[in-house]
């Protein structure tokens, strides 16, 4: 049975697929044709079989986001597919699931590079999202620094010294700081290459969500994490659900006029922390 007859949909491309970004492909991909990467084959067909059950018209994509040539290739086929009007990275690791370089190489370098190859295949008009994390806003890089690293091209930010003296420190610091860089990133394409397609590019940075990879956190923070929730103002986690929304939001038209921004979405963990109720460590 042919469901859809259309063609030249517009193209929905999602690196990384699990829960938070399926989430978000899920509130905006109706009537519009997916392209689903990740590293795991795995993950890929049982995520692909579920968006294809329920209705959406899918296509998955062996992705190492670690690896520029990998992520051209998703970029060239997501534009071989019709015009990308949404394009969500989410690939990443967390403090506890790996170390310094791995972090900084997926989600600083990895994400820099995805950044720089839709922004030459995104179509007018489109939007393009990158998740960031609350600690994004927990470790101040000073301003001078800010600067080098945002006119730094991907390829060599892991030379820049800050990088290597401060980054590599240990995976904490490496997490907060590359997370910061995606802001950075956002704001440098949005001002120069997705600028020149017409394209807008934001990022979303969330608290404490539940998802499957979160669990490595909690399982070897929990006392930690129970904290910074009791000390939050809205006193709970949230879900990807959550997130969805607020990325459907930046995504679509009724944000037409928002580029090289960050959302924080963290039900107050970052206003404790600044105003003194929470402290980190």
């Amino acid at each position: 049975m042919i469901f859809d007859r259309n063609e030249q949909k517009a193209v929905v491309a999602l690196l990384g697929a699990g829960s938070m970004g399926t989430a978000i492909v899920r509130r905006i991909a109706a009537g519009k044709k997916i392209l689903l990467g990740d590293i795991s084959e795995k993950a890929l067909e049982r995520v692909g079989e579920d968006f294809s059950r329920s209705g959406y018209d899918v296509e998955t994509m062996a992705v190492n986001a670690l690896h520029k040539d990998s992520i051209e290739a998703f970029a060239r086929k997501a534009a071989e597919l019709g015009p990308i009007m949404y394009f969500i990275d989410t690939a990443g690791a967390s403090p506890n699931q790996a170390s310094p370089e791995h972090i900084v190489d997926l989600d600083m370098v990895g994400t820099g590079y995805a950044v720089d190859a839709f922004g030459e295949v995104m179509a007018a008009g489109g939007a393009g999202l990158l998740i960031s994390s609350q600690a994004a806003y927990m470790y101040p890089i000073p301003n001078e620094v800010e600067l080098q690293l945002v006119n730094t091209p991907t390829e060599g930010l892991k030379d820049v010294p800050f990088i290597q003296e401060v980054a590599m420190q240990n995976s904490g610091l490496a997490y907060m700081i590359a997370k910061r860089m995606n802001h950075l990133q956002a704001q440098r394409a949005a001002a120069t290459t997705w600028r020149e397609r017409r394209a807008r590019i934001n990022s979303i940075s969330p608290g404490i969500i539940v998802t499957p990879l979160a669990y490595d956190e909690f399982n070897a923070n929990g006392e930690g994490y129970q904290r910074m929730i009791d000390a939050s103002a809205t006193r709970r986690v949230a879900s990807s659900d959550e997130i969805a929304e607020a990325a459907a939001f930046l995504l679509g038209e009724h944000a037409g006029f928002i580029t090289g921004t960050d959302l924080l979405i963290d039900g107050g963990v970052i206003a404790s922390i600044r105003t003194g109720e929470y402290q980190l460590g």
